[in-house]
Formats: C-alpha cells, sequence, structure tokens
C-alpha cells in the first residue's frame, strides 16, 4: 500500500519543538569578528565624506570599511535592464534609499558595533527624493541615475492595439494598486564566512539557494566555485525574499579575508523592514470589455513596478505577471505592457508569488467591475469565460501552455462548502433591514505558474547504506517546507524503509554537488522526481545484485517492499534483505539524478472569503475563507495544508492589513513591528481547505507546486467581498489593504456621490 497521500506528521517537529531549530545566529564560530553596517539615513543625497576616524577608536573596534577600501566592482544589473543602475557594494558619491549601507564596522563583540556605528560620520547634501512610481515617470522627476537619463530600468510593451475593445457593449477600466509589503520572515538575514587554511572559504547564508549563494560569491568575488562551501542551516522562511543574493550577504568572505578571521553578521528587525528586499509594488491599469450578458472579449493589464533603487528580481517581476495574465478565461483579445522604474525606496524582490499574484489581482478584481458593471453575479460571469476543462493543454494569449485544469469544478466545490446561495440570502437580509453590519461575499479563481520563470531541473541521490538505511541528497532545501518528510516518503514508498531510517541532506554545497533551491513552488516537482527516479535506479541496482545472491536472472528477482526482501517469483521463502543486498553490493547502491523537466505546471483553485464590514466605523472582520486548491497529486495532505494555511495568511494580509509606507520626502514611515501592521492569528478565521486533485501529466509524480496558491487566491477574494459589502451603497472599489479609514472614506464619499475609489 502506497504512503503517498497520507497524513504523516512531519519528522522535522520533533527537535523544532523541543530542542529548537539551529539558525545562522546559533552558529558556534570561534574567533569570529562581528560586522555592523551604517546605513543611510536619507532617501537621495550626495555623500560629500565619510569620517570613521572617532568610530576607529571605539572599543572593540578591528576595521572600518568603506567604499574607498573595496577592489570589487559593482554588482551590474539583469542584461535587459539599463546597465547604469548598478548596484554598489557599498554606497560610493550617492546614497538611494534609507538603509542603504554605508560603511561596515567589525567588531570584537556584537553590541561594539551599534556603538561604534554611530560614530562614523557622513556628511550628505540631501537630493530630491521620488517615491510614487507613477510620478518616477514623469518629465522632470528627480533622477536616482542621471548618466542613465531616465527613471525607467527596463520594459514590456504591448501592442496598444486601438481596435482592442472593438465590439465591446461594456468597457470598464481602473488604476489598481497591488501595494508594496515587507517579507517579515521571522528569521532576518544573516551570513558568515571563515577562510580554511587549505585556501577554501565557507560561508553560512540564511539563503533559500546554498549553491546560488556559491555561484554569485564565485562571479563577484573572482573565487572558483570548487573554493567555496556554502552552508545553509535552519532557515526560519524566505518567502523569496531570501532567493536573490544582497550585498551583505555576499561581502561576507571579503571582509574575513581582509581582517584575518572568520566574521558573522545577522541582521536587526529594524535593518530587516528597511533592508531586506520589498514584495509586490505594482500600479496596474486595467481595462476590460465584453458583453451585456457577461462573455469578455478583451482585457488590458499595463503594469507600472516598482523596482526600488537598485533594479535586481524586482524589475524582472512583470515577466511572470504577463506569463499569467490570462488567468483562468478564455478572452479572445488580450494585452500587457509593463514599465519596471527606480525610485528612492528599498529594492523590491520577489514575494511568494512572485509576479503571480499580481496577474491574478488584477484580472479578479477586474472580472468583478466588469460583473458589477454589467449588474450579474460575479459567480456567473467568471462561468461564462472559464477556459472549458476539454481545452487543455491551452495555449495562453502569451503563449504559455496551461498543463490540465478543471477551473468549474474548484469553482463548484468551493461554492458548495462555503453555502453561497445561503450567503447572499443572508446579505439580502441585512441590506433590506439597512443593518448597520453589512456581508460581503468575495470569490477568486486562479490558475499559477510553478517551476517557472527559471531551470524546471534539479539534483537528487539516493544511496542504500549496509545496514538498510537511506541517504537522500537533494539540491532543494527547507525554509518551513517539511522537505525531510516529503522526501523521506518518496523514498519509503518504493524501498518501504521507515521513514526515520531516510536522511535527507541539503543545503551543503560540499554534501550536495548541485542544485537549483527552493523558489517557485518547484521543490516536489523537480526535486522530489529527481529522488523518485533516484530511488528508481537504486532498485534496479539492487535487483541485480539480489539476482547475484539468489542465483537467478534478474528479471525473475521482484522486490517486496512490505517486509524489505528480494526473493525469485513464486519462492518467498528464499530472499535476501534490502540491507544484505546493499552490503554485498561491491560498488555500493548509490543513484545521482540531474532531473530535466519538460516544462512548469499549472496549480489552480478557487477561493470564497466572507467578510463583515461596519459601515459607521470601516473596521472589516473576516469571518471565513474557504479555499479549494488543485495542486495535482497530493503527496502529504497535512504538508499541504500547512503550505496553503501560511499562504493564506499572506494574501489576507495583503488586502486587509500590510502596506509598507513612506513619506513624500522617501522616509520610511512602518519601518519597525509597532508601525507596520503584521498580521497574526487574533486576526484571521478558522481556514477552510479543500483538496482537489487534477494530476499534472508534465512529471511521473502528478505533482504541481502549492507553496504559493493560498497567496494567490486570497488576496483578491478577500478584497472583492470588501467591496461587495459595499456595493449597495454605490461603493466600486477599495484600495488594499482595505483599513478602517479607507472602507469609512469609500461608503461616505460614495454617499455623497463623489465616487471615491477607496485609494489614499
Amino acid at each position: 500500500m502506497s504512503i503517498l497521500g497520507n497524513r504523516v506528521l512531519r519528522r522535522e517537529d520533533p527537535a523544532f519543538l523541543t530542542t529548537g531549530g539551529k539558525y545562522l545566529d546559533d552558529l558556534p564560530l570561534p574567533g569570529a569578528a562581528w560586522m555592523t553596517f551604517v546605513r543611510s539615513t536619507m532617501p537621495h543625497a550626495r555623500v560629500l565624506s565619510i569620517d570613521v576616524s572617532e568610530a576607529r577608536e571605539a572599543p572593540g573596534v578591528i576595521d572600518v570599511v568603506t567604499t574607498a577600501d573595496l577592489d570589487i566592482a559593482p554588482i551590474a544589473p539583469f542584461g535587459f535592464v539599463n546597465q547604469e543602475m548598478a548596484w554598489p557594494w557599498l554606497a560610493g558619491d550617492t546614497v538611494r534609499y534609507v538603509g542603504e549601507p554605508v560603511a561596515i564596522v567589525v567588531t570584537e563583540e556584537r553590541y561594539q558595533g551599534e556603538d561604534a556605528a554611530e560614530r562614523v560620520l557622513v556628511d550628505y547634501d540631501p537630493l530630491p527624493a521620488v517615491v510614487d512610481p507613477v510620478a518616477a515617470l514623469e518629465e522632470g522627476a528627480p533622477l536616482l541615475y542621471p548618466a542613465a537619463g531616465t527613471n525607467l530600468a527596463t520594459s514590456l510593451p504591448g501592442a496598444d492595439d486601438p481596435a482592442l475593445f472593438d465590439g465591446c457593449e461594456v468597457v470598464v477600466r481602473r488604476r489598481i494598486v497591488n501595494q508594496r509589503v515587507a517579507p517579515c520572515p521571522l528569521e532576518a538575514r544573516g551570513a558568515a564566512a571563515r577562510w580554511g587554511e587549505d585556501g577554501r572559504l565557507t560561508v553560512w547564508a540564511s539563503t533559500q539557494t546554498a549553491h546560488g549563494v556559491r555561484d554569485e560569491i564565485s562571479h563577484r568575488l573572482g573565487i572558483d566555485a570548487d573554493r567555496i562551501h556554502v552552508i545553509a542551516p535552519d532557515v526560519g522562511g524566505g518567502f523569496g525574499a531570501k532567493i536573490g543574493n544582497y550585498p551583505e550577504d555576499l561581502i561576507v568572505g571579503w571582509v574575513a579575508r581582509r581582517v584575518g578571521r572568520p566574521v558573522k553578521w545577522v541582521e536587526t528587525r529594524s535593518e530587516s523592514m528597511v533592508a531586506m528586499g520589498h514584495g509586490r509594488g505594482q500600479v496596474q491599469d486595467v481595462e476590460i470589455g465584453g458583453t451585456g450578458d457577461g462573455r469578455i472579449l478583451a482585457y488590458r493589464l499595463a503594469v507600472i513596478q516598482d523596482s526600488g533603487a537598485y533594479p535586481r528580481l524586482g524589475a524582472a517581476l512583470p515577466v511572470m505577471t504577463r506569463t499569467m495574465v490570462d488567468g483562468v478565461y478564455a478572452i479572445p483579445r488580450v494585452e500587457f505592457s509593463s514599465r519596471s522604474v527606480v525610485t528612492n525606496t528599498t529594492p523590491t524582490v520577489a514575494y511568494r508569488g512572485a509576479g503571480r499574484p499580481e496577474a491574478t489581482a488584477a484580472v479578479e478584481r477586474a472580472v468583478d467591475l466588469f460583473a458589477a458593471e454589467i449588474g450579474m453575479d460575479p459567480v456567473d460571469v467568471r462561468r461564462r469565460n472559464f477556459i472549458g476543462k476539454a481545452a487543455f493543454p491551452y495555449r495562453a494569449s502569451t503563449g504559455t501552455t496551461y498543463d490540465i485544469g478543471d477551473y468549474e469544478r474548484a469553482l463548484d466545490l468551493v461554492l458548495d462548502a462555503a453555502g453561497y446561495d445561503e450567503l447572499r440570502a443572508e446579505q439580502r437580509r441585512r441590506r433590506e433591514a439597512g443593518d448597520i453590519v453589512q456581508v460581503g461575499i468575495g470569490v477568486s479563481t486562479y490558475v499559477e505558474i510553478t517551476a517557472g520563470g527559471g531551470p524546471a531541473n534539479e539534483f537528487g541521490a539516493v544511496e542504500v547504506l549496509p545496514d538498510g538505511k537511506v541517504r537522500v541528497r537533494t539540491g532543494v532545501s527547507p525554509h518551513g517546507q517539511g522537505h525531510i518528510t516529503s522526501m523521506s516518503m518518496i523514498v519509503a514508498d518504493r524501498l518501504g524503509v521507515d521513514l526515520d531510517d531516510v536522511e535527507v541532506v541539503y543545503g551543503d554545497t560540499d554534501a550536495v554537488p548541485r542544485g537549483i533551491g527552493t523558489m517557485g513552488s518547484r521543490s516536489i516537482q523537480t526535486g522530489g522526481v529527481a529522488v523518485h527516479r533516484a530511488t528508481g535506479e537504486v532498485l534496479q541496482q539492487a535487483k541485480q545484485v539480489a539476482a547475484d545472491l539468489l542465483e537467478a536472472g534478474v528479471e525473475d528477482v521482484v522486490y517486496d517492499p512490505t517486509v524489505k526482501h528480494f526473493h525469485v517469483i513464486g519462492t518467498p521463502a528464499v530472499a535476501r534483505t534490502l540491507a544484505e543486498v546493499a552490503a554485498a553490493a561491491p560498488e555500493g547502491l548509490l543513484a545521482e539524478v540531474d532531473y530535466q523537466g519538460t516544462g512548469p505546471t499549472f496549480p489552480f483553485g478557487a477561493h470564497v472569503a466572507v467578510v463583515e464590514v461596519d459601515t459607521e466605523t470601516g473596521k472589516v472582520r473576516l469571518r471565513r475563507l474557504v479555499a479549494v486548491d488543485d495542486a495535482g497529486r497530493i503527496l502529504n495532505p497535512m504538508l499541504a495544508e500547512g503550505q496553503v494555511h501560511g499562504g493564506l495568511a499572506q494574501g489576507i494580509a495583503q488586502a486587509l492589513f500590510e502596506e509598507v509606507r513612506y513619506d513624500e520626502d522617501g522616509n520610511p514611515i512602518t519601518a519597525n513591528l509597532a508601525d507596520y501592521a503584521f498580521v497574526s492569528a487574533a486576526e484571521l478565521p478558522r481556514f477552510e481547505v479543500l483538496h482537489m486533485e487534477t494530476p499534472t501529466p508534465v512529471n511521473e509524480l502528478g505533482a504541481k507546486g502549492i507553496g504559493e496558491s493560498g497567496t494567490i487566491g486570497a488576496t483578491p477574494a478577500v478584497q472583492n467581498a470588501v467591496v461587495d459589502a459595499l456595493a449597495h451603497l454605490g461603493v466600486r472599489h477599495v484600495e488594499m489593504p482595505a483599513t478602517p479609514e479607507r472602507v469609512w472614506r469609500a461608503v461616505r464619499d460614495a454617499s455623497a456621490g463623489r465616487g471615491y475609489a477607496g485609494g489614499g
């Protein structure tokens, strides 16, 4: 009987709940000095001088480093980005956002660094700042890079067909803000480095991709990759913000070499809020048109992407937005365009979903706006325009080919579970009674791409040891997902070994020779498939050895995983155990697989959110969130639900609470968790999650990704619910997050006939 599909408890949890994890801050590194970054307090300014003389005299100071000391070139942007917009390791003649590293203080003890950093005197000449990405494109806007002559980092032009909406009886247009948010992993960033007597560099990093850190250090610092050993210990959350490598992460090796001893750096929470990359940050102009009976004929999405001060991964997010611009709908005519701009703010990076939640938020709000305009139930509009089940594999307008889907069934399941008709009846009763507290029902249907936007390949190795235990090595690494459990289940399913007899090795570039890492919900459909194939190859090797031991032909030998025995067909009494076979194997039982995926997969689902909105105060309470998520074959429902729950929390947080904000001069006003409305369990209902399984044909496990699905579906469902609660009052849109003030203003202005859109 297969173990896959069972609710298996996480093997990781006993250690986390007793002795605790081993995070970077827990790393014992004898003789290590501490790095502290001096960070810009100005959003935009010329650096006239940096005086470190007083800091050098501070207690415990070993060294102070400024850009004048560096012998490494600035980090060049991607090839499709304006090459004038390079990212310096430390600010040189200009600072471009509050929190940008200006200098490094190296001290004996951690606390000494904070004191010494305050003694570094930086003379700034303030420059005009631009925070709004729309304003950054306007003529006369302050330029972050005068040599570039523009704040436009890169663009994806659209066809801009003037006839796109010809034949449409109704066309709705709206500007939507998908606001900037902070990833806020429970463990902030950190890195440490030590040079060995053999000339090799060892780096420990809180990262989603140990091999990516190794390769980036090799590239940036000019060190051969085989002379670099990167270790990712337990990582307390990443959410995409720990994919890309920041100057702080990469420079630890350089500093360790300079001072001749190990060094360590761990970010504070206040640093993290302004220096770790932010997510989202899109201004979206949506246009949707169709017929009065609900048929959508045309859709256009134009995006202005806020890249922050340095256009790295954030500038590329619109590529993923474009990939999923159609959503779940068979729209005949679709256009997409984007412009990525620089602003005097923290650089943006990938954040749970990385461009796909933005695409879903746009099209799902657009569909609701269209439904409201024609006076049709938004559920009926969705049904009318779904890509049909028989159409798969389906080629979308951008050339993206969806593998498989059944969007109407997902919608039916979630509506039935939520009791949609009963909710609408309750809503009618409250409206008729003129209740102060109104009910809103929000629906979203989504499709996303997983293992997309990058290579669909991954490394996996399986070795059966002489005692019958199994060692797995994988190029993916966990930061909360439960990889040890899932990889153990894949092996145990084929070999019949106990889960506790499987060792899973990851996040160590010496132990695992290559790998891509964990991001984009790719782990099981790439790394898991690699381990599955390696297990099969080991089994074949073992059959050959067993055949020799049993003096039989390999084609006559079978393996019974229930008892872990090899025997000849028809004579089960004469057998050899897996351990005996492993011990007898002259070269051991080991298989390494470099899985080359044929393409991404496309999970989908439908969410229903139910909110109660106090029309006098604007307060929103999320009463229910029902989610149907289809990630293909589910290997462990418990792990899948954990991923969905986390995604739902972050999606809801964006819809109702979280927003990174700056004042008009570029100063952050959400620089700590007192000012930034980080979501907690107290603001969330008990989630209702239903699994729907439509196995993908793309890989033999039939598995798709699930790590980001909750985030993608939840945000527009909750936003739509808030607007729905107020629709009878004339409100057509409320920007995220739907704070009490925004909701109250929307109600007030709608009643005054001002057509308030809920922004600001």
